[in-house]
């Protein structure tokens, strides 16, 4: 392939001097200052020292969280028990309000929205999932007109004199 493109190899050979003379692109160039010296190790150094000091902190901060909460709840702890038989009927009086509340509140949205439904498929407009009722709706009634027929045959059928049931059966009467 090379030979039937001489061009294109001119060309991939720049690309690769080119290469050569950008070297020092992404990590290569951080590594080295302008004079060309390594400072790999003194970074190094800073991101160790850097990285502990933020642990370390963190480490501080979440030991005197933990303080805190132990020391919260040994404060806590007799208050809870001597006015428990107040507080765990309170807090389920509580969480049976809120529940009614919002289960009447999204009952009522429901509510509202059906009946919006409903109004506008009333009026005339076709709301999203109208054409679905609509066909339900037509095989429903032929299902109706097809259990009304078969009703008023097999009623034809038994009400019907001697002749009608001996045909039925295959066989005729003659008189």
């Amino acid at each position: 392939r090379r030979d039937q493109y001489p061009r294109d190899r001119d060309q991939y050979s720049m690309i690769g001097r080119d290469r050569d003379k950008y070297s020092m692109i992404g990590r290569d160039r951080d590594q080295y200052n302008m004079y060309g010296r390594d400072y790999s190790k003194s970074r190094q150094i800073a991101k160790a020292v850097t990285a502990v000091t933020a642990g370390g902190s963190l480490l501080v901060l979440s030991s005197l969280t933990l303080v805190g909460t132990v020391i919260a709840l040994t404060v806590a702890t007799p208050l809870l028990v001597i006015f428990s038989p107040i507080l765990v009927p309170a807090l389920i009086t509580v969480a049976l309000l809120i529940t009614g509340f919002l289960s009447s509140g999204g009952f009522g949205i429901a509510a509202i929205t059906v009946f919006s439904w409903i109004y506008k498929y009333a009026t005339g407009e076709h709301p999203q999932g109208s054409d679905k009722l609509d066909s339900a709706r037509m095989k429903l009634g032929g299902k109706v007109q097809d259990m009304k027929d078969r009703a008023q045959y097999y009623g034809q059928q038994q009400t019907g004199g001697e002749d009608d049931r001996d045909r039925t059966r295959g066989t005729q009467h003659t008189t």
